[in-house]
């Protein structure tokens, strides 16, 4: 099994020191072009939208490309969030024997298995005489162009 996430932080995250940044009421066109606007909607600040349960979350950064098909790249840093339950369909961060992994929590029979999203990564068959721990559900990524 490849390591698939290594941790960057595990920590609260505290509100101070955060700079907030305008977000326009224009939204960017993906296709045509949109007129621009400088019309300021309000003063952002990114924890808003990936941060909901600030005492219960924590980021990884994704090192593998075994989550490729549902739009996890290496590099990518995941929010997890701990105080979202877990299930089948949910993306989550779990340590299986020690070692941390992302994957897709999927119903198996009678059973769970961590899922690939990427060909060429076998399933990992979770039972009860497993040492595997849920870390938390993915709820968010970000990603650095540059």
């Amino acid at each position: 099994m490849s390591k698939d996430v290594k941790i960057m932080t595990v920590a609260r995250l505290a509100p101070s020191g955060l700079q907030l940044t305008n977000l326009y009421a224009s939204h960017a066109a993906a296709g045509f072009p949109a007129p621009a606007d400088d019309l300021v909607e309000d003063m952002l600040d990114i924890h808003d939208l990936v941060v909901k349960h600030p005492a219960s979350t924590f980021f990884v950064r994704v090192q593998g490309d075994s989550m490729e098909g549902a739009g996890i790249f290496s590099g990518d840093v995941l929010v997890v969030d701990r105080a979202v339950t877990p299930q089948p369909g949910k993306i989550v961060v779990a340590a299986v024997y020690g070692e941390l992994v992302v994957k897709r929590l999927e119903k198996r029979g009678t059973g769970l298995a961590l899922i690939s999203e990427q060909d060429g990564y076998e399933p990992i068959s979770i039972t009860d005489n497993d040492d595997c721990f849920v870390w938390g559900v993915v709820v968010g990524s970000v990603r650095q162009f540059l």
